[in-house]
């Protein structure tokens, strides 16, 4: 019997098209590391909670919505050299990798910079206090607090492309890797701040700003000095000439990048203005429970991205196929499982957060259904992300961007908090239509006009 194990195992391990070998290894790696990442994020929030409060947490979780806008202004460039580097090493072209990855670095330099200084100056002039809807009882200047986020997340901004390097080089785990990093730093430094410091929302901001940046920091300088060192950054390499083509592949996921954050960050900002920075905790307590088969699922979906490209700039038409099949069968089983975690989720709620925090069954209702149809999309945008076809992509996330706030707003207004989750629902369900579609010609080499760009 032990023998039998061993050699499935084996099989399992080394037996197969290399691309489909590297499939599985960064699964397993990275289930490994996100399991763990999990559990840390898990902890995180009622450590987070118990230091501040359900007020400043949610207030945290607004400013930090707000920040990740930023990350917009690398006008789709990590993705673009992800892209960019797979199919650049599907056909061997290392000098190509070194120039894209120089190019983009200092690209994203000059971005993060001009971005700060414009943000600084322009966000000094109002009153976010006020803006954000914080009662004078919370007793907290939020301005230097989202100071402080928007200069931490522009040095992230400039260190991360080394997660789309990773990924390109078909080794998405280590990119999973530096995030757990992030995560078990901020945990400890959260948990010294409960011991020796006073509630403080500011500290707890510096802390959870300044972690992931130091790990990125490391890890750029470390990966470059060893397993990346043929592809490192080098000054004569840069050539913005190239920063054409690199604009041409990323141009497209920026505002697919944008459409996406308008989507979904904005929840926060709204929830804060209707109903208040404590309901923001509990639409993210919800979100982070039954995100929890979206985590597992992605874990399996990242690896493809690269994977595809690299099919596809080989024609390998059958092998993307196949691997579609498969995911549509892991997401009928995420399905299920997402089904099951809605029927035990108060359970859930009240052995993670206790009765600190009041979820309806509404919102998890709401909350497991988008999930489902957030898994399916999930398929098919790493598929026509993967190939590079993504006018359709940017067409659809574009409209449901502009068209999430105020159906989020009418829906809040309506249903209370499940409102926003509805909105996402009813935008998730027109986005899968056609994405679906579009795959399913392009796989079958049917794609013309708009569905095949």
């Amino acid at each position: 019997m032990i023998a039998y194990l061993k050699n499935k195992v084996r099989v399992f391990w080394n037996v197969g098209p290399e691309r489909t070998l590297m499939i599985k290894r960064n699964i397993i790696f990275s289930f490994l590391i996100k399991g763990a990442g999990v559990l840390i994020s898990f902890l995180l929030i009622p450590l987070t909670i118990h230091y501040v409060n359900a007020g400043q947490y949610g207030i945290w979780l607004t400013i930090s919505s707000l920040v990740v806008w930023i990350n917009t202004f690398d006008i789709g460039l990590s993705n673009g050299l992800r892209n960019k580097i797979a199919h650049s090493i599907a056909l061997n072209e290392t000098t190509n990798i070194v120039k894209y990855i120089s190019t983009t670095y200092t690209i994203l330099f000059f971005i993060a910079l001009i971005t700060f200084v414009v943000f600084y100056i322009s966000g000094s002039f109002f009153n976010w206090n006020q803006l954000l809807n914080i009662k004078p009882s919370i007793n907290a200047n939020i301005w230097p607090i989202i100071t402080i986020s928007l200069g931490a997340f522009c040095i992230q901004f400039v260190l991360q492309p080394i997660k789309s390097i990773l990924t390109a080089t078909h080794e998405p785990f280590k990119s999973s890797l530096l995030l757990l990093l992030g995560q078990c730093l901020t945990v400890i430094l959260i948990y010294i701040l409960t011991l020796y410091t006073k509630s403080s929302l500011l500290m707890l901001v510096v802390v959870v700003s300044s972690s992931p940046v130091l790990i990125f920091l490391i890890a750029n300088i470390y990966l470059f000095n060893t397993s990346l060192k043929r592809y490192s950054p080098k000054f004569s390499a840069i050539d913005l000439k190239s920063a054409k083509s690199l604009l041409t592949t990323g141009g497209a996921f920026f505002l697919i990048q944008m459409g996406a954050v308008i989507l979904f960050e904005t929840d926060n900002i709204i929830i804060s203005r209707i109903l208040g920075p404590s309901q923001v905790t509990a639409f993210n307590i919800a979100s982070k429970l039954f995100s929890l088969t979206t985590i597992i699922f992605v874990i399996m979906l990242t690896p493809y991205w690269s994977a595809f490209t690299d099919a596809y700039a080989k024609n390998d038409m059958k092998w993307i196929k196949q691997s579609i099949r498969k995911m549509r069968m892991i997401w009928l089983y995420m399905s299920i499982a997402t089904v099951i975690l809605y029927f035990f989720s108060n359970i859930f709620y009240k052995i993670w957060v206790g009765n600190t925090i009041s979820i309806s069954n509404q919102l998890s209702l709401s909350m497991a259904i988008y999930v489902i149809l957030s898994n399916w999309q999930g398929i098919y945008v790493y598929a026509l992300n993967g190939i590079g076809k993504l006018r359709i992509q940017l067409i659809f996330i574009s409209l449901a961007g502009l068209l999430n706030i105020p159906l989020s707003v009418l829906l809040i207004h309506r249903v209370g908090l499940p409102g926003t989750v509805i909105a996402n629902i009813i935008l998730a369900i027109i986005m899968n239509v056609f994405y679906t579609y579009q795959v399913n010609l392009i796989i079958n080499q049917k794609a013309t006009g708009i569905w095949n760009r």
